[in-house]
């Protein structure tokens, strides 16, 4: 994987900094930590409803002491913007063509030699939609890591990281199984989530 700026240091400590005091004082809440097992895992992000989730997730994996990557479409890694975004952790994903990520993921994670947690937003878009995409649930048990539940609830100003989710395999009743987790979150635009 790329480096990125949770991996530089100075940077990151300043930038640590910098979110844990800008959260405190907007009254954010982070909870949770990486579970012992979580160094190589993948976390869902969610609800995702707004730009806004970008920013926030960054500093609560600052706080945290995370060291993420996340995947985004890739018309926002077009110049003069591509190299900031990758430095952020950022991963292109080009929607219209049919490449197979879940493999290029799961070969990304076993290859890695530090620690890394790559976020997967499961609705795939900030737009509403009622279905929720698999892809983080394949790459998991592709790689054999954890799912780990992390949410953003806007309204109660509360962000961070939840219990882990072993897949079995049974992605149906898996789904069921996390998307009730995820029913009392509420995302920035709270019409554009639905985890039913």
């Amino acid at each position: 994987m790329h480096r990125t700026i949770f991996g530089t240091p100075v940077v990151n400590t300043v930038l640590r900094s910098f979110s844990v005091v800008f959260l405190r004082a907007t009254g954010w809440v982070v909870e949770g930590t990486l579970p012992p097992d979580g160094a190589k895992c993948v976390l869902i992000a969610a609800p995702h409803t707004s730009n806004w989730d970008l920013p926030y997730t960054l500093m609560v994996a600052f706080a945290l002491r995370l060291n993420i990557y996340w995947m985004g479409k890739a018309s926002i890694f077009r110049p003069p913007f591509r190299g900031v975004m990758m430095w952020l952790g950022g991963i292109p994903v080009d929607r219209s063509q049919s490449t197979n990520l879940v493999a290029a993921s799961v070969a990304a994670i076993g290859a890695a030699s530090a620690p890394l947690q790559l976020i997967v937003p499961p609705e795939g878009t900030r737009s509403r939609t009622r279905s929720w995409k698999t892809g983080f649930y394949y790459i998991a048990l592709g790689a054999g890591v954890p799912i780990v539940m992390a949410y953003m609830d806007y309204p109660n100003k509360r962000s961070g990281l939840g219990p882990v989710f072993l897949p079995t395999g049974d992605v149906d009743r898996d789904m069921e199984a996390i998307k009730a987790f995820y029913a009392p979150f509420t995302g920035r635009n709270a019409g554009q989530f639905d985890a039913g």
